[in-house]
């Protein structure tokens, strides 16, 4: 017979067993659950230890010219990442990396602060990594855990064109940035996206999408090897835009401005495709490539002539005597003057208590509608403006696309002022203001301003009779139409014959423009446009006709005063190289 105490030691026994084998009932269960029903959970966080998921940029596309020339290419640089979760000792690390590459430490925390996004997510520290900083990190690399680099392509500029304010740049994506883009998730921080001129414009076609690839690391943290299987996918470039711009003609064009501040553009009317597009002064197009550093920047932002301003599309200024143009044809369609009528121009006017002034001090004597334009008389204009009313004036403006935006592919662009009757009240006041304000107007004075692109659809559309394309960079498919102000052939033939005679008469203005070409027909308009702040500003737009060949010019200097005799001679340079053959061309550009 057992014992009592023998008894409850075996009931123990067995009690402790049984609890173990509980136990091991729990965790086996609680083993069988993970690795049966939670496998891919446990297993996608094991990978996450063993593969990183990296992300492929994918290379912009090219911008070529009209014939094929690359004006923006690609050329891959190396960046420097780091994983801020494997990185337990970052000041050290940061001094490490300025050690190997000669780049101060508070700059590479400064871009680690900018650029984190998550702690497993590669950060920026460095961009434009030489190849001897590449070569001294690798040789430290052990001792620079979660540190790597990879390709990254930047923006080339093989082309001896400029181009800088129609080609526009790139610019980092930042917090800022990233915050303001309606589709953040799209870009990453450190990204590039356009930020003016066509790079801005086109940015959809331009950026391509980005790949993605899967790499093995080991326990450093260092970047192994491809993992096959996996979901890899390629980037896919951007789309390459071709441009309208003739490299040509577009050299000649910043060789002729290189001494001025002001524009030069030239187009086919017909299809209203820019063939140069000169904006001085300008910048170089790879100032933004590579490491800009902050006193670079702060030298071209505050240089007094604003180089990184596109005069051409945001510029506002008077058009002067080109806008005689408008009150001519305002006056022509609704049959209010005798074209054929003189006016004595004696070198003033008297409109109540004020005198005007001609540009001609001793006058042009007898003066018709002909004389008016080829000569750019004040005194004439001043006579038959007084048949028009405000309100005719300004929907004749309008007619031509002033006081609007054009719609070429550029972004940024400005609509002028065209002064109506609600402008000039809401400034002057109901009684402020009277019709010796519209003597001003109608010769481009006063309260109108205007962007040199609206200027050359308006000479486009003189060129062409109202049958202008629309104005373009990008070669299209199907050429879109522009503006159609409506005047009677009858009126676009006098006008045509007008502007004519200012650069074909002895006594026109815009003689200068003519490069005796054979064959070659020149019309066109000067304009010295007063400026309060210096010098007049100097205008020429104009068109050249031969065969079924047509090109517009508009050229402005800023405070170059007559445009008949600075602005006209660039526009000859444009119409000899445009309709001579090369040699030829280069021979009538040396002659004065």
């Amino acid at each position: 017979m057992l014992k009592a105490e023998n008894l409850i030691s075996k009931q123990r026994y067995y009690i402790i067993i049984g609890i173990v084998i509980f136990l091991m009932l729990i965790l086996l269960s609680r083993f069988f659950y993970l690795q049966i029903f939670r496998y891919e959970k446990y297993k996608h966080k094991a990978e996450i230890n063993r593969i990183r998921a990296v992300t492929v940029n994918a290379p912009r596309g090219l911008i070529l010219d009209r014939n094929g020339n690359i004006l923006v290419d690609n050329y891959p640089t190396y960046i420097l990442t780091a994983i801020p979760g494997e990185m337990e000792q970052k000041e050290k690390i940061f001094n490490s990396i300025s050690q190997c590459t000669g780049i101060d430490s508070l700059i590479i925390a400064e871009n680690f602060k900018k650029y984190y996004r998550a702690k497993f997510v590669p950060t920026r520290l460095m961009k434009d990594l030489t190849f001897h900083q590449i070569s001294v990190l690798e040789e430290n690399i052990l001792d620079l855990p979660g540190v790597n680099y990879k390709q990254f392509p930047e923006r080339y500029y093989p082309s001896s064109i400029n181009g800088s304010h129609f080609l526009g740049y790139l610019k980092e994506v930042d917090k800022p940035v990233q915050g303001n883009l309606g589709n953040p998730n799209v870009y990453e921080l450190g990204d590039l996206i356009g930020w003016s001129g066509l790079e801005k414009f086109y940015e959809s076609q331009l950026k391509g999408t980005r790949g993605v690839k899967y790499l093995e690391v080991d326990a450093l943290g260092r970047e192994m090897e491809e993992v096959k299987g996996y979901n890899n996918q390629r980037p896919e470039p951007g789309a390459d835009i071709k441009l309208m711009i003739d490299s040509d003609l577009q050299l000649l064009m910043e060789e002729k401005m290189k001494d001025y501040r002001g524009i030069a553009v030239l187009s086919n009317p017909v299809t209203g495709g820019i063939l140069a597009y000169v904006s001085k002064p300008d910048y170089p197009p790879n100032i933004f490539t590579g490491k800009m550093l902050k006193d670079d920047w702060n030298e071209v932002r505050n240089d007094p002539h604003r180089p990184l301003m596109d005069r051409i599309i945001t510029g506002l200024y008077p058009p002067g005597s080109t806008f005689k143009i408008i009150t001519a044809l305002a006056l022509l369609e609704e049959n209010l003057l005798d074209p054929s009528k003189e006016v004595e121009c004696t070198g003033s006017y008297q409109f109540g208590d004020r005198t005007f002034h001609c540009w001609n001090e001793t006058g042009h004597g007898s003066v018709n509608l002909q004389v008016g334009i080829a000569q750019s008389c004040n005194i004439y204009f001043y006579h038959i403006v007084q048949k028009l009313s405000l309100s005719q004036w300004v929907d004749n403006c309008f007619d031509f696309g002033f006081g609007q935006e054009t719609g070429i592919d550029l972004p940024y662009e400005k609509t002028g002022v065209i002064p109506t009757e609600k402008y000039m009240n809401r400034k002057y006041g109901k009684w402020g203001w009277s019709r010796g304000n519209l003597l001003n107007l109608a010769l481009g004075q006063g309260d109108v301003l205007v962007t040199p692109i609206q200027m050359v659809q308006f000479i486009n559309q003189i060129a062409t009779h109202g049958n202008a394309g629309r104005l373009h960079f990008v070669q299209e498919d199907k050429e879109e139409k522009g503006i159609r102000p409506q005047f009677s052939d009858n009126t676009w033939n006098k006008i045509e014959k007008y502007l004519l005679s200012t650069v074909s008469d002895n006594q026109g203005t815009g003689r200068s423009a003519d490069p005796k070409i054979k064959g070659l027909i020149i019309g066109g308009k000067t304009g010295t446009a007063e400026n309060p702040h210096g010098d007049p500003h100097a205008w020429f737009i104009g068109f050249g006709k031969k065969d079924n060949q047509m090109l517009t010019t508009v050229i402005l200097i800023e405070n170059g005063g007559h445009g008949g005799e600075i602005a006209a001679p660039i526009a000859r340079s444009a119409y000899s190289r445009y309709f001579l053959p090369i040699k030829q061309s280069q021979m009538a550009l040396k002659t004065p």
